[in-house]
Protein backbone atom coordinates (compact mmCIF):
# COMPACT_ATOMS: atom_id res chain seq x y z
CA UNK A 1 0.00 0.00 0.00
CA UNK A 2 1.00 3.62 -0.32
CA UNK A 3 2.71 5.25 2.66
CA UNK A 4 0.93 7.45 5.19
CA UNK A 5 3.01 10.61 5.03
CA UNK A 6 3.29 12.49 8.30
CA UNK A 7 4.98 15.66 9.53
CA UNK A 8 5.94 16.11 13.18
CA UNK A 9 6.22 19.23 15.35
CA UNK A 10 8.65 18.56 18.19
CA UNK A 11 11.23 15.77 17.86
CA UNK A 12 11.23 14.87 21.55
CA UNK A 13 10.76 11.64 23.45
CA UNK A 14 7.26 10.95 22.09
CA UNK A 15 8.35 11.45 18.49
CA UNK A 16 11.39 9.27 19.15
CA UNK A 17 9.23 6.41 20.43
CA UNK A 18 6.82 6.71 17.52
CA UNK A 19 9.57 6.67 14.89
CA UNK A 20 11.40 3.82 16.59
CA UNK A 21 8.11 1.90 16.64
CA UNK A 22 7.48 2.41 12.93
CA UNK A 23 10.76 0.61 12.21
CA UNK A 24 10.60 -1.85 15.12
CA UNK A 25 7.40 -3.42 13.79
CA UNK A 26 8.50 -3.47 10.17
CA UNK A 27 9.80 -7.04 10.28
CA UNK A 28 7.34 -8.40 12.84
CA UNK A 29 4.34 -10.49 11.89
CA UNK A 30 0.80 -10.17 13.32
CA UNK A 31 0.88 -13.54 15.11
CA UNK A 32 3.55 -12.69 17.66
CA UNK A 33 3.53 -8.89 17.73
CA UNK A 34 3.49 -7.24 21.16
CA UNK A 35 2.40 -3.75 22.18
CA UNK A 36 -0.17 -2.76 19.54
CA UNK A 37 -3.90 -2.24 19.95
CA UNK A 38 -4.29 -2.90 16.21
CA UNK A 39 -1.82 -4.53 13.85
CA UNK A 40 -3.86 -3.65 10.78
CA UNK A 41 -6.15 -0.63 10.33
CA UNK A 42 -7.76 -0.40 6.93
CA UNK A 43 -4.89 -2.38 5.43
CA UNK A 44 -2.22 -0.14 7.02
CA UNK A 45 0.37 -1.57 9.42
CA UNK A 46 2.80 0.54 11.52
CA UNK A 47 5.56 0.37 8.91
CA UNK A 48 3.27 2.02 6.34
CA UNK A 49 3.82 5.33 8.17
CA UNK A 50 6.58 7.57 6.80
CA UNK A 51 7.94 10.83 8.26
CA UNK A 52 8.35 13.34 5.43
CA UNK A 53 8.83 16.60 7.39
CA UNK A 54 9.86 17.54 10.93
CA UNK A 55 10.14 20.74 12.98
CA UNK A 56 12.02 21.53 16.19
CA UNK A 57 13.79 24.50 17.79
CA UNK A 58 16.68 22.76 19.59
CA UNK A 59 20.16 23.33 18.16
CA UNK A 60 21.05 19.65 18.66
CA UNK A 61 18.23 18.56 16.34
CA UNK A 62 17.67 21.30 13.75
CA UNK A 63 19.48 20.49 10.49
CA UNK A 64 20.02 16.81 11.33
CA UNK A 65 18.38 13.79 9.77
CA UNK A 66 15.30 12.72 11.74
CA UNK A 67 16.89 9.31 12.35
CA UNK A 68 19.69 11.03 14.27
CA UNK A 69 17.67 13.82 15.87
CA UNK A 70 15.39 11.42 17.77
CA UNK A 71 18.37 10.24 19.84
CA UNK A 72 19.79 13.70 20.65
CA UNK A 73 19.58 15.36 24.08
CA UNK A 74 17.47 16.17 25.96
CA UNK A 75 15.65 13.02 24.76
CA UNK A 76 15.93 10.32 27.38
CA UNK A 77 13.35 7.68 26.51
CA UNK A 78 14.14 3.99 26.17
CA UNK A 79 15.91 3.02 22.96
CA UNK A 80 14.16 -0.15 21.78
CA UNK A 81 15.13 0.16 18.10
CA UNK A 82 18.72 1.31 17.62
CA UNK A 83 18.86 0.75 13.88
CA UNK A 84 16.57 3.49 12.59
CA UNK A 85 17.67 4.00 8.97
CA UNK A 86 18.52 7.42 7.61
CA UNK A 87 15.32 9.05 6.40
CA UNK A 88 16.64 11.77 4.12
CA UNK A 89 14.38 14.17 6.05
CA UNK A 90 16.15 17.06 7.74
CA UNK A 91 14.65 18.64 10.85
CA UNK A 92 13.55 22.18 9.97
CA UNK A 93 13.69 25.12 12.35
CA UNK A 94 10.25 25.78 13.76
CA UNK A 95 8.70 28.84 15.35
CA UNK A 96 9.31 29.22 19.10
CA UNK A 97 6.47 31.53 20.23
CA UNK A 98 5.52 30.24 23.73
CA UNK A 99 6.99 26.78 23.15
CA UNK A 100 9.86 27.23 25.63
CA UNK A 101 9.11 28.21 29.23
CA UNK A 102 11.58 30.77 30.69
CA UNK A 103 12.48 28.60 33.70
CA UNK A 104 13.91 25.92 31.38
CA UNK A 105 17.02 28.11 31.00
CA UNK A 106 17.87 27.48 34.66
CA UNK A 107 18.66 23.78 34.11
CA UNK A 108 21.59 21.91 32.58
CA UNK A 109 21.61 21.57 28.80
CA UNK A 110 21.36 17.77 28.94
CA UNK A 111 17.92 18.09 30.53
CA UNK A 112 16.42 21.13 28.86
CA UNK A 113 15.85 22.83 25.50
CA UNK A 114 18.65 24.83 23.84
CA UNK A 115 17.15 27.13 21.24
CA UNK A 116 18.94 27.11 17.89
CA UNK A 117 20.54 30.29 16.52
CA UNK A 118 19.01 29.52 13.14
CA UNK A 119 16.32 31.95 12.00
CA UNK A 120 12.79 30.80 12.81
CA UNK A 121 10.62 29.77 9.91
CA UNK A 122 7.58 31.97 9.40
CA UNK A 123 4.14 30.61 8.67
CA UNK A 124 4.44 30.82 4.89
CA UNK A 125 7.68 28.84 4.91
CA UNK A 126 6.26 26.14 7.19
CA UNK A 127 3.21 25.82 4.94
CA UNK A 128 5.54 25.55 1.94
CA UNK A 129 7.55 22.77 3.62
CA UNK A 130 4.36 20.87 4.44
CA UNK A 131 3.07 21.14 0.88
CA UNK A 132 6.35 20.27 -0.83
CA UNK A 133 6.96 17.29 1.46
CA UNK A 134 3.63 15.73 0.51
CA UNK A 135 2.62 15.47 4.18
CA UNK A 136 -0.95 14.33 4.74
CA UNK A 137 -1.07 14.56 8.54
CA UNK A 138 0.64 16.96 10.97
CA UNK A 139 1.32 15.69 14.51
CA UNK A 140 1.67 18.20 17.34
CA UNK A 141 4.11 17.22 20.11
CA UNK A 142 4.78 20.69 21.53
CA UNK A 143 5.39 21.12 25.29
CA UNK A 144 2.44 21.62 27.64
CA UNK A 145 1.47 25.29 27.84
CA UNK A 146 2.32 26.06 24.20
CA UNK A 147 -1.03 27.71 23.57
CA UNK A 148 0.05 30.23 20.92
CA UNK A 149 2.41 27.81 19.18
CA UNK A 150 -0.24 25.09 18.93
CA UNK A 151 -2.76 27.44 17.35
CA UNK A 152 -0.04 28.71 15.01
CA UNK A 153 0.70 25.20 13.73
CA UNK A 154 -3.00 24.31 13.57
CA UNK A 155 -3.43 27.29 11.25
CA UNK A 156 -0.47 26.10 9.19
CA UNK A 157 -2.12 22.69 8.83
CA UNK A 158 -5.40 24.32 7.85
CA UNK A 159 -3.81 26.48 5.16
CA UNK A 160 -1.63 23.63 3.88
CA UNK A 161 -4.65 21.32 3.64
CA UNK A 162 -3.08 18.81 6.05
CA UNK A 163 -4.90 16.76 8.71
CA UNK A 164 -4.06 17.67 12.31
CA UNK A 165 -3.48 15.33 15.27
CA UNK A 166 -3.11 17.32 18.48
CA UNK A 167 -1.31 15.20 21.07
CA UNK A 168 -1.07 17.88 23.76
CA UNK A 169 -3.55 19.78 25.94
CA UNK A 170 -4.40 22.91 24.00
CA UNK A 171 -8.06 22.61 23.08
CA UNK A 172 -8.10 23.01 19.31
CA UNK A 173 -9.75 19.87 17.99
CA UNK A 174 -12.43 20.02 20.71
CA UNK A 175 -13.09 23.72 20.00
CA UNK A 176 -16.22 24.23 17.84
CA UNK A 177 -14.74 27.26 16.04
CA UNK A 178 -11.63 25.37 14.98
CA UNK A 179 -13.73 22.35 14.08
CA UNK A 180 -15.86 24.48 11.76
CA UNK A 181 -12.72 25.69 9.96
CA UNK A 182 -11.34 22.20 9.38
CA UNK A 183 -14.77 20.78 8.53
CA UNK A 184 -15.34 23.48 5.91
CA UNK A 185 -12.10 22.47 4.18
CA UNK A 186 -12.80 18.75 4.51
CA UNK A 187 -9.72 18.18 6.70
CA UNK A 188 -9.93 15.62 9.54
CA UNK A 189 -8.66 16.30 13.07
CA UNK A 190 -7.90 14.11 16.10
CA UNK A 191 -7.38 15.45 19.63
CA UNK A 192 -6.84 16.77 22.22
CA UNK A 193 -4.09 15.45 24.58
CA UNK A 194 -2.93 11.90 23.94
CA UNK A 195 -3.69 9.09 26.37
CA UNK A 196 -1.29 6.27 27.09
CA UNK A 197 -1.99 2.62 26.36
CA UNK A 198 -1.79 1.78 30.06
CA UNK A 199 -1.09 5.05 31.85
CA UNK A 200 -2.33 7.12 34.77
CA UNK A 201 -5.44 8.49 33.06
CA UNK A 202 -6.69 5.26 31.47
CA UNK A 203 -6.10 3.36 34.74
CA UNK A 204 -7.89 6.04 36.76
CA UNK A 205 -10.82 6.05 34.31
CA UNK A 206 -11.08 2.27 34.38
CA UNK A 207 -11.19 2.16 38.18
CA UNK A 208 -13.69 5.03 38.28
CA UNK A 209 -15.88 3.15 35.83
CA UNK A 210 -15.56 0.02 37.98
CA UNK A 211 -16.74 1.96 41.06
CA UNK A 212 -19.76 3.18 39.10
CA UNK A 213 -20.63 -0.22 37.63
CA UNK A 214 -20.32 -1.97 41.01
CA UNK A 215 -22.44 0.59 42.89
CA UNK A 216 -19.59 2.05 44.96
CA UNK A 217 -19.85 5.76 45.70
CA UNK A 218 -16.55 7.52 44.98
CA UNK A 219 -16.12 10.35 47.46
CA UNK A 220 -12.62 11.63 46.82
CA UNK A 221 -9.58 10.81 44.73
CA UNK A 222 -6.13 12.01 43.77
CA UNK A 223 -3.59 11.21 41.08
CA UNK A 224 -0.03 12.40 41.66
CA UNK A 225 2.61 11.95 38.97
CA UNK A 226 6.38 12.38 38.89
CA UNK A 227 8.86 12.04 36.04
CA UNK A 228 12.27 13.16 34.81
CA UNK A 229 11.74 14.06 31.15
CA UNK A 230 11.41 17.55 29.63
CA UNK A 231 7.64 17.32 29.92
CA UNK A 232 7.83 17.20 33.71
CA UNK A 233 10.58 19.81 33.80
CA UNK A 234 8.47 22.11 31.62
CA UNK A 235 5.48 21.63 33.94
CA UNK A 236 7.35 22.94 36.97
CA UNK A 237 5.98 26.25 35.69
CA UNK A 238 2.49 25.94 37.15
CA UNK A 239 1.17 28.78 35.00
CA UNK A 240 1.40 26.42 31.99
CA UNK A 241 -0.71 23.71 33.60
CA UNK A 242 -4.29 24.99 33.41
CA UNK A 243 -5.27 23.08 30.27
CA UNK A 244 -3.31 19.96 31.32
CA UNK A 245 -5.09 19.76 34.69
CA UNK A 246 -8.45 20.38 33.03
CA UNK A 247 -7.78 17.69 30.43
CA UNK A 248 -6.69 15.02 32.92
CA UNK A 249 -9.38 15.89 35.47
CA UNK A 250 -12.22 15.95 32.92
CA UNK A 251 -11.10 12.58 31.55
CA UNK A 252 -11.89 11.06 34.97
CA UNK A 253 -14.91 13.21 35.86
CA UNK A 254 -16.55 12.21 32.56
CA UNK A 255 -16.91 8.56 33.59
CA UNK A 256 -18.11 9.10 37.18
CA UNK A 257 -21.70 8.33 38.17
CA UNK A 258 -21.73 11.71 39.92
CA UNK A 259 -19.20 14.50 39.38
CA UNK A 260 -16.99 15.28 42.37
CA UNK A 261 -16.63 18.75 43.80
CA UNK A 262 -13.25 20.33 42.93
CA UNK A 263 -11.97 19.95 46.50
CA UNK A 264 -12.51 16.18 46.34
CA UNK A 265 -10.56 15.46 43.15
CA UNK A 266 -6.92 16.35 42.50
CA UNK A 267 -5.24 15.20 39.31
CA UNK A 268 -2.07 16.59 37.85
CA UNK A 269 1.72 16.54 37.51
CA UNK A 270 3.36 16.81 40.88
CA UNK A 271 7.13 17.04 40.58
CA UNK A 272 10.22 16.66 38.43
CA UNK A 273 12.74 14.00 39.48
CA UNK A 274 15.72 14.16 37.12
CA UNK A 275 16.96 10.60 37.52
CA UNK A 276 13.57 9.12 36.63
CA UNK A 277 14.16 10.29 33.03
CA UNK A 278 11.26 9.09 30.85
CA UNK A 279 9.90 6.82 33.56
CA UNK A 280 6.64 8.11 35.02
CA UNK A 281 5.39 7.18 38.46
CA UNK A 282 1.70 7.56 39.25
CA UNK A 283 0.40 7.46 42.82
CA UNK A 284 -3.36 7.06 42.83
CA UNK A 285 -5.86 6.94 45.69
CA UNK A 286 -9.62 6.45 45.55
CA UNK A 287 -11.90 6.57 48.60
CA UNK A 288 -15.51 5.45 48.55
CA UNK A 289 -18.34 3.65 50.28
CA UNK A 290 -19.70 0.20 49.56
CA UNK A 291 -22.74 -1.75 50.79
CA UNK A 292 -24.13 -0.29 54.01
CA UNK A 293 -22.09 2.90 53.59
CA UNK A 294 -19.00 0.97 54.69
CA UNK A 295 -15.77 2.85 53.75
CA UNK A 296 -13.15 1.42 51.39
CA UNK A 297 -10.13 2.74 49.52
CA UNK A 298 -7.66 1.80 46.81
CA UNK A 299 -3.98 2.80 46.74
CA UNK A 300 -2.10 2.17 43.50
CA UNK A 301 1.45 2.79 42.27
CA UNK A 302 1.99 2.65 38.52
CA UNK A 303 5.40 2.79 36.80
CA UNK A 304 5.58 3.20 33.02
CA UNK A 305 7.98 4.44 30.35
CA UNK A 306 6.01 7.52 29.37
CA UNK A 307 6.72 8.07 25.68
CA UNK A 308 6.40 4.55 24.22
CA UNK A 309 3.13 4.38 26.16
CA UNK A 310 1.72 7.31 24.19
CA UNK A 311 3.12 6.07 20.86
CA UNK A 312 0.94 2.97 21.18
CA UNK A 313 -2.11 5.23 20.87
CA UNK A 314 -0.74 7.70 18.31
CA UNK A 315 0.08 4.94 15.85
CA UNK A 316 -3.65 4.07 15.75
CA UNK A 317 -4.74 7.71 15.56
CA UNK A 318 -2.54 8.23 12.49
CA UNK A 319 -3.99 5.27 10.63
CA UNK A 320 -7.59 6.16 11.47
CA UNK A 321 -6.91 9.71 10.31
CA UNK A 322 -5.63 8.29 7.01
CA UNK A 323 -8.90 6.38 6.58
CA UNK A 324 -10.80 9.64 7.13
CA UNK A 325 -8.73 11.30 4.42
CA UNK A 326 -9.49 8.46 2.03
CA UNK A 327 -13.21 8.69 2.83
CA UNK A 328 -13.39 12.46 2.47
CA UNK A 329 -14.32 13.09 6.13
CA UNK A 330 -13.54 16.54 7.54
CA UNK A 331 -13.55 17.93 11.07
CA UNK A 332 -13.45 16.11 14.40
CA UNK A 333 -13.03 12.33 14.30
CA UNK A 334 -15.21 11.47 17.28
CA UNK A 335 -14.39 7.78 17.68
CA UNK A 336 -10.59 7.71 17.57
CA UNK A 337 -10.43 10.98 19.54
CA UNK A 338 -12.56 9.50 22.33
CA UNK A 339 -10.44 6.35 22.36
CA UNK A 340 -6.97 7.88 22.26
CA UNK A 341 -7.33 11.41 23.71
CA UNK A 342 -7.96 12.77 27.22
CA UNK A 343 -9.98 15.79 26.07
CA UNK A 344 -11.86 14.66 22.93
CA UNK A 345 -14.75 16.60 21.40
CA UNK A 346 -17.11 14.15 23.10
CA UNK A 347 -16.35 11.84 26.03
CA UNK A 348 -17.38 8.17 26.07
CA UNK A 349 -16.41 5.33 28.37
CA UNK A 350 -13.42 3.48 26.98
CA UNK A 351 -15.32 0.32 26.09
CA UNK A 352 -17.88 2.34 24.11
CA UNK A 353 -15.10 4.36 22.42
CA UNK A 354 -13.29 1.16 21.46
CA UNK A 355 -16.44 -0.23 19.83
CA UNK A 356 -16.88 3.05 17.97
CA UNK A 357 -13.33 2.79 16.62
CA UNK A 358 -13.91 -0.79 15.46
CA UNK A 359 -17.08 0.36 13.67
CA UNK A 360 -15.23 3.26 12.06
CA UNK A 361 -12.43 1.02 10.83
CA UNK A 362 -15.07 -1.32 9.37
CA UNK A 363 -16.54 1.59 7.41
CA UNK A 364 -19.33 2.98 9.58
CA UNK A 365 -19.72 6.76 9.37
CA UNK A 366 -18.67 8.97 12.24
CA UNK A 367 -21.41 10.30 14.51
Amino acid sequence: MEKIKIAIIGIGNCASSLIQGIHYYKYRDPQDVIGLMHWDIGGYTPSDIEVVAAFDIDKRKVGKDVSQAIFEKPNCTTVFCEDVPESGVEVSMGCVLDGVAPHMADFKEDHTFVVSDEAENEKDEIIKILKESGAEILLNYLPVGSEDATRFYAQCALEAGVAFINNMPVFVVSDPEWDAKFREKGIPTVGDDIKAQIGATITHRTLANLFRDRGVKLERTYQLNTGGNTDFLNMLNRSRLDSKKESKTEAVQAVLAERLEPENIHIGPSDYVTWQQDNKLCFLRMEGKTFGDVPMNIELRLSVEDSPNSAGCVIDAIRCCKLALERGIGGQLTSISAYTMKHPPEQFTDDVARNMVEEFIAGKRER
